[in-house]
């Protein structure tokens, strides 16, 4: 019986991935999504091009042009071909707050154009002393760091509003070669060879300027659909152009289904569907607990198997495209963190069939996925060369990974903790679930302690091999031993009788902090040291300083009744309102 039930779960999770059917045949699209492009070190299809291009500038992977929703590939087109007026256009990504106050900008605005911010000279100078600082070797502010953030979206913007910067001209010899634009293909080859190319280009191009410009007759409903119709019109020249390129240069230009791969990777979201079926799986849990007859605890279970599944396949996909372990930048962290979580847990939940493991853990993975996919502009998800200290993969694929999952371990203990915390608070009674969920969470924790142990060790040891020294007190480096020691210390106090189940509860919360710092904070805060291949902008203190402040005061309300001080308050106060009637 449990294995049907498990079974059932996991088949309903698979039917939900697959739905629709029609994500698996081959899009209509394809022979313009996958003409091959070189950009940003690799080699890549237009498909990928479009939504990294739109998100680095835009911040999402579609735009609102008059009202109308545009997908990426629609934006990039009108961007590469340049059918419309991008100069004037609301699109860059600006949201850092104080750098708009202090340039003179609408602080509430988030898009500008590219003309009203090139205009600005409040912000060509703090460029200007940003560029200045870094040949002279000097950490930058933060309204410098997001300055230069600004100029690379600009400076890409520029960029795709041209024929000849989207390179898709393949080099005759050489596999490493420099790619060129499409009207710079005669420093290759012949004009004969290249003429069919450049007339399918044009017409291309033409197709796609008469169906943007006759698109302003068409009433805003129904102009999306005409532009999407145009594009498919775009597919037998997109078709006809590609063959041509592969045929200038077949031992060079990439295999046909390297970019389907990519493609289909891109379209079909496995993290984003990963994170659905644990929600669901969530659900069905938090159901049997509450509704005992149900007995739904197998296919619970089904359900975030499948998810589990699915993100372990996503993985896959990514690390066949990338060619290497997809742990690279903190997009890629903030996803195997929740894979992590949900691996982790699920580990332990087969072993103790507690139910709490998967409840604590599965809002956690979901947090983690959501983020990763809703966050382009701070959580950059493109695949791009690696860094030099990055590219011995030994020591890659296990230093990075381990302090990864032992950050999964500390998250999925801080997911209890909430768990035990709120028993805590709201019901109090509940003994052996509190019990439960202490001896529960002690044993992730020390999984978290013996894996960043190991992490920050493996650390050392290609710090010696990569820099010359085994520990710098960078500060990467020293926040993840401020880390472990945040951890080390409840866990022997336990040991030796210091603190107790609630003590190990609070412990397990508060100290997630200090993980904090060292994953996000130093990267996006502090923006300083040799792990700089990880530093980004755009992530905003305000908000993670909010949340860790709410989550401080459930830790203080659920010490507080802990501790009896409502009790004792509530006490005072009937004494003193007795006192009170007495005497009158």
């Amino acid at each position: 019986m449990k294995l049907v039930k498990f079974t059932l779960g996991l088949c309903l999770g698979l039917l939900l991935i697959a739905l629709p059917f029609s994500q698996f045949q081959p899009s209509p699209l394809s022979p313009l999504e996958t003409i091959v492009v070189q950009q940003g070190g690799r080699k890549k299809p237009l498909d990928t091009v479009a939504k990294e291009t739109v998100a680095k500038i835009h911040g999402s992977t579609t735009h609102k042009h008059d009202g109308i929703a545009e997908d990426s590939t629609t934006t990039f087109m009108s961007l590469w071909l340049n059918s419309r007026n991008w100069n004037e256009e609301p699109f860059v990504l600006f949201s850092y707050r104080p750098l708009k106050e202090k340039i003179g900008l609408d602080p509430d605005q988030k898009h500008f154009s590219f003309q009203t911010l090139m205009k600005n000279s409040a912000l060509g100078e703090v460029v200007r002393e940003a560029h200045r600082k870094e040949l002279e070797d000097i950490d930058l502010s933060r309204d410098e760091r997001e300055a230069l953030t600004l100029e690379d979206r600009l400076t890409l913007m520029l960029g795709s509003v041209d024929d000849n910067t989207i390179a898709i001209v393949p080099h005759p010899t050489d596999p490493k070669g420099k790619w060129l634009g499409i009207s710079e293909e005669q420093t290759f080859y012949t004009q004969s060879a290249t003429a069919p190319l450049i007339a399918d280009f044009a017409v291309m191009k033409q197709m796609f300027l008469q169906a943007s410009q006759s698109g302003a007759s068409y009433p805003a409903s129904h102009l999306a659909n005409h532009l999407a119709s145009h594009l498919s019109a775009l597919t037998p020249t997109a078709a006809e152009l590609q063959a041509g390129l592969r045929n200038l240069s077949p031992q060079v230009y990439p295999a046909i289904g390297a970019m389907d791969q990519e493609v289909f990777f891109n379209h079909f979201h496995p993290f984003a569907k990963a994170w659905k079926l644990y929600g669901l799986a969530f659900l069905v849990m938090l159901l049997t607990l509450w509704v005992k007859p149900l007995e739904l605890y197998w296919s619970a279970i089904g359900l975030f198997v499948g998810g589990v599944a699915l993100q372990t396949y996503g993985f896959w996909l990514r690390m066949q495209i990338a060619g290497r372990p997809p742990v690279t930048n903190m997009y890629e962290s903030v996803i195997w963190v929740g894979f992590g979580i949900a691996a982790i847990a699920l580990t332990f939940e087969l072993i103790y069939r507690a139910k709490y493991y998967l409840l604590a853990a599965a809002p956690l993975a979901i947090m983690c996925l959501i983020l990763a996919d809703s966050l382009p502009a701070v959580l950059d998800p493109s695949i791009s060369p690696l860094v030099p200290v990055l590219r011995d993969n030994f020591w890659l694929s296990i230093h990075v990974p381990t302090i990864a999952l032992s950050y999964a371990s500390f998250a999925l203990a801080l997911g209890i903790g909430h768990v035990a915390l709120g028993s805590y608070l709201f019901t109090p009674e509940a003994k052996s679930r509190i019990q439960l969920l202490s001896q529960l969470n002690y044993r992730v924790l020390q999984v978290g302690v013996l894996l960043l142990t190991a992490g920050i060790i493996l650390g050392g040891i290609w710090a010696h091999f990569s820099w010359g020294r085994f520990w710098g007190w960078d500060p990467k480096e020293t926040w993840a031993l401020i880390a472990l020691l945040g951890y080390l210390v409840p866990l022997h106090g336990r040991l030796v009788g210091w603190i107790g189940n609630f003590g190990i509860s609070v412990a397990s919360v508060v100290a997630f902090n200090a993980v904090l710092m060292a994953w996000y904070g130093v990267n996006f805060v502090l923006g300083t040291g040799l792990h700089s291949y990880g530093f980004g902008t755009g992530g905003s203190e305000w908000m993670i300083a909010s949340v860790v402040g709410a989550d401080l005061l459930f830790v203080l309300a659920a010490t507080a009744r802990y501790k009896g001080w409502f009790a004792k308050l509530l006490g005072e106060a009937t004494t003193t309102e007795l006192s009170a009637n007495s005497s009158s």
